[in-house]
């Protein structure tokens, strides 16, 4: 059974930092694309940032120089480093794991930026 957790979110202020912890079981980590996406209240759940079995990485426009995608394989855990968070950066964050042709998700974590 696969799971995915993650952990880290919470309610920080504007220009705060977070760091979001997803811990994978029951796949194949090490050869699994890994990503994090969120979901803002009424809006669709977008990618935010990825990392693939190789290492290679993307993000969305909106993060680039502010979040940073790692994983550790030897753990089978996927971390984001959330750096100068905005109010805008606010929603529920899941975790993705990829493995040609099976996704699977976490249950989610929520972020909050505010003052």
């Amino acid at each position: 059974q696969v799971q995915l957790v993650e952990s880290g979110g919470g309610l920080v202020q504007p220009g705060g930092s977070l760091r979001l912890s997803c811990a994978a079981s029951g796949i194949r980590f090490s050869i699994s694309d890994m990503g994090w996406y969120r979901q803002a209240s009424g809006k669709q759940r977008e990618l935010v940032a990825r990392i693939f079995s190789g290492g290679g990485t993307n993000y969305a426009d909106s993060v680039k120089g502010r979040f940073t995608i790692s994983r550790d394989n030897d753990k089978n855990t996927v971390y984001m480093q959330m750096d100068s968070l905005k109010p805008e950066d606010t929603a529920v964050y899941y975790c993705n794991a990829f493995r040609f042709p099976s996704t699977f998700w976490g249950q989610g974590t929520q972020v909050t930026v505010s003052s």
